[in-house]
C-alpha cells in the first residue's frame, strides 16, 4: 500500500444480530437510501440456506461506510425492537489482522465480555503516551468479543514497560493478561490453561512453515516433516504460501527413547 494504513481503504461494514427474515432487501431499505451502497450480502448456512445472523454492506468509500457506522449504530432496526449491531468488516472477518498486529503490538487476553476498543485504549493510553490503537477481536458469527485483543504502541520502550506493568491490571471486571503479539494463536486450546497459570505454549505442538512453494502438497509437507516425529495433521490454507504441521508429541526433534 502507499502510505495510509489499511483501514483507510476499508469500505465494508459488518451487520450482526440479524433476524432470520432479514434479507438483502431489508438491509438495502436501511442503508440503500444514502445512495452509497455497492453490494449487500447476508451470510447463509450452506446446508439449510438459513441466515447465519450476520451480513456485510459495502460502500463506495471509506467515508460513507464510516458515516453509516456512526448514524446507525445503536439505532433501532426497522420492524424490530432491537438495535443495529455494526462493526468494521475486516476485524470481524479476521482477514486483516495485520492491521492490528504489528511488531509494536502486545497481546491482551482474559478480557471481560464488555470490554470495548475504547476501554482498552483508555486503560493503556492513560499510562503510556505512545499508544496508537487498541482492538478487541470480535467473533464473526456471534458479533461478540473473543476475550482478547491487541494494543499498538509507537514507542518500543513503552511497549516493553506495558508488558510487565500491565499484567493483572483490571479492565472492567477482570484482571488482564498481557503477552507478546504472536499472530499464530491456535483456537481449540482455549480454556485448557488453568486460571492464574498460563504459559500458553505448554500444549502447542504446531509448527508454522512459511515461504512454501505454491505447488507443494499437504502430502509432501507431511513426508518432509515426518522424520522429526509423528505428524498428527498437516494444513496448507488455500492460496497461502504457508502451512502448519501438528505433531502428536511436543518433543519434535528430541528423539529420546531412553526415558523408560
Amino acid at each position: 500500500g502507499s502510505g495510509g494504513n489499511g483501514c483507510e481503504e476499508n469500505k465494508t461494514i459488518w451487520v450482526g444480530d440479524l433476524q432470520y427474515w432479514m434479507d438483502e432487501n431489508y438491509l438495502h431499505n436501511c442503508f440503500g437510501p444514502s445512495g452509497e451502497v455497492v453490494t449487500i450480502k447476508v451470510i447463509r448456512n450452506r446446508q439449510t440456506g438459513q441466515s447465519e445472523g450476520y451480513g456485510f454492506v459495502e460502500f463506495f468509500s471509506h467515508a460513507s461506510a464510516d458515516k453509516a457506522l456512526q448514524n446507525f449504530t445503536g439505532h433501532v432496526m426497522p420492524n424490530t425492537d432491537r438495535a443495529f449491531k455494526l462493526n468494521w468488516a475486516s476485524y470481524s472477518m479476521g482477514e486483516k489482522r495485520s492491521e492490528v498486529v504489528s511488531d509494536h503490538s502486545i497481546f491482551v487476553g482474559d478480557l471481560a465480555a464488555d470490554v470495548t476498543d475504547e476501554m482498552l485504549m483508555e486503560l493503556f493510553a492513560s499510562k503510556y503516551r505512545s499508544v496508537k490503537g487498541a482492538k478487541v477481536i470480535i467473533d464473526a458469527n456471534t458479533g461478540r468479543s473473543r476475550g482478547y485483543g491487541f494494543v499498538r504502541f509507537g514507542d518500543d520502550t513503552d511497549k516493553a514497560h506495558a508488558m510487565t506493568e500491565m499484567n493483572g491490571v483490571y479492565c472492567s471486571t477482570r484482571p488482564i493478561r498481557v503477552g507478546p503479539a504472536t499472530p499464530r494463536r491456535t483456537s481449540g486450546d482455549s480454556g485448557s490453561s488453568t486460571p492464574g497459570h498460563s504459559d500458553g505454549d505448554s500444549n502447542n505442538r504446531t509448527v508454522y512453515v512459511g515461504g512454501l512453494d505454491p505447488n507443494v502438497s499437504e502430502d509432501e509437507l507431511r513426508k518432509s516433516f515426518a522424520k522429526y516425529g509423528d505428524v498428527a495433521s498437516v494444513k496448507i490454507p488455500l492460496g497461502k504460501q504457508c502451512g502448519f504441521v501438528q505433531y502428536v508429541n511436543r518433543e519434535l526433534t528430541q528423539k529420546k527413547h531412553c526415558k523408560d
